[in-house]
């Protein structure tokens, strides 16, 4: 009898090891270890030694303020694009943003955009990493202070800039875009201008990632500290259904309040970057951001693109937007002594092996749906191929309980369908291209088709 319960012991021991068996691209994983903590400190120290990155900050010093900061971010940028042979470039994104809310009077800004062109020219996808180089303290209008923001966002822009330094080398079939944006703290004026940008010149963004405040991991009232843990926020209804009775009366019907694009690529985020970066746990966060707040990834989904935000998993609010002092033995003050650069780290490989997979996998299947046009308890799914880019060597069906977060099962199929002994009532389903090495495209959600 024992020995039997020891062969059973063994059994189970082996099949829960098939299960958790997961295969990771070697070049991707080659990627991910390149990324450096080293770097990252270096890169976010250099940023707050600029002492003010406000927004409204001096712009002609070659040491201080927004100007100085934005120049060696490009500079940065030059130099990893020497190692790119001729496919990336870089460039200032320039606008003049007119007085407004936290603006006092019309002023020149600069984004910071390193573009890794794609080497499929049938492949017009792009692919954005994004953080904010400027920082506040507690009056959002004082430009002039000692402002150094290095977890709120120098951490975001040193995520940016050290996945240039190391994708630059590789190549992709998509686009990838590293950017490093401005005013931020004054109402999203960088982003909002590069996604209406988009918008305009038709820019085929298929998914943008926001770092901002990824390097703290001390929690605020306790002490607690989790080195593990980051927050991916996403939106469920799509910002761009807001006054559409239409579109809400369909997401109504068909239960897809948490199938919106920005929720498929989270879940894309937690199941790739788990399968890449060791002790790291994503939680899915079901809001477009933190309670009544904001970031950079709001103006692209406003514009109708896909994007979700990256964010500690427990924010230190002593240090965000704070006048550096001492108040009753209590520090405040956003400076880098207080930023865990091996956290940074961890947060830099999970945007690494999304962006990896996403612009190295086939584009998402076209037309997918659910067939309705007979009452049965199965499921029948259908799709056509991708029209642009490399053609899948197949494709995922994913299957989720109605109350999973999760996808759960995944059918493997070289065809354009597949029937399902599983009823369209009860369960969920999402279809996504896959290429012959294993990268995955984001999962489509169904529509009803006859």
């Amino acid at each position: 009898m024992k020995n039997l319960l020891s062969i059973i012991a063994v059994l189970f021991a082996l099949q829960a090891s098939a299960q958790t068996t997961i295969k990771q691209d070697a070049p991707i994983k080659q990627m991910v270890e390149e990324v450096s903590a080293k770097n990252i400190e270096a890169n976010i120290r250099k940023l707050v030694s600029f002492k003010s990155r406000h927004t409204l900050s001096d712009t002609t010093s070659k040491t201080e303020g927004s100007g100085a900061a934005r120049n060696w971010i490009k500079a940065e940028m030059e130099k990893y694009a020497e190692q790119s042979n001729g496919r990336m470039t870089v460039q200032f994104d320039t606008f003049t943003q007119p007085k407004g809310d936290r603006i006092d009077k019309p002023v020149h800004l600069k984004n910071v955009l390193a573009t890794l062109k794609g080497t499929d020219p049938n492949d017009n996808r792009v692919y954005i990493v994004s953080g904010h180089y400027d920082s506040r303290v507690n009056d959002v209008m004082n430009a002039n202070a000692v402002e150094p923001g290095a977890n709120d966002d120098a951490s975001g822009s040193a995520v940016s800039m050290e996945l240039a330094r190391v994708m630059s080398k590789w190549s992709f079939p998509s686009t990838i875009i590293f950017m490093c944006v401005v005013g931020e703290e004054q109402g999203l004026y960088g982003s909002t201008n590069v996604a209406k940008r988009a918008k305009a010149e038709k820019w085929n963004v298929d998914a943008m990632l926001n770092n901002d405040i990824v390097g703290n991991t001390h929690g605020m009232e306790t002490d607690l500290k989790d080195n593990r843990s980051v927050r991916v926020f996403s939106e469920g209804i799509p910002s761009t259904a807001a006054g559409n009775d239409r579109e809400i009366r369909s997401l109504i019907s068909l239960g897809g309040e948490d199938d919106s694009p920005s929720r498929e690529l989270a879940r894309y985020v937690k199941e790739t970057a788990e399968r890449y970066v060791d002790q790291l746990d994503v939680k899915l966060i079901y809001r477009r951001d933190r309670f009544l707040r904001g970031g950079d990834h709001v103006p692209f989904l406003q514009q109708g693109f896909t994007a979700v935000r990256f964010t500690e998993m427990n924010e230190d609010f002593n240090r965000q937007h704070q006048d550096i002092r001492t108040e009753k033995g209590v520090d405040y003050g956003d400076l880098p002594d207080f930023v865990d650069f091996n956290y940074v780290q961890k947060v830099a490989r999970m945007n690494l092996s999304v962006l990896a997979n996403l612009a190295l996998a086939p584009s998402e299947p076209e037309s997918v749906g659910v067939v309705t046009s007979d009452l049965t308890n199965k499921t029948t799914l259908k799709w056509e191929t991708p029209k642009t880019g490399k053609k899948p060597a197949g494709y995922y069906v994913l299957m989720r309980e109605t109350t999973s977060p999760y996808w759960e099962k995944k059918f493997y199929v070289e065809g354009n369908g597949l029937t399902l002994a599983y009823s369209k009532d009860n369960y969920f389903f999402a279809v996504q291209s896959v290429d012959e090495k294993g990268h995955e495209s984001l999962p489509v959600y169904p529509k009803p088709v006859r």
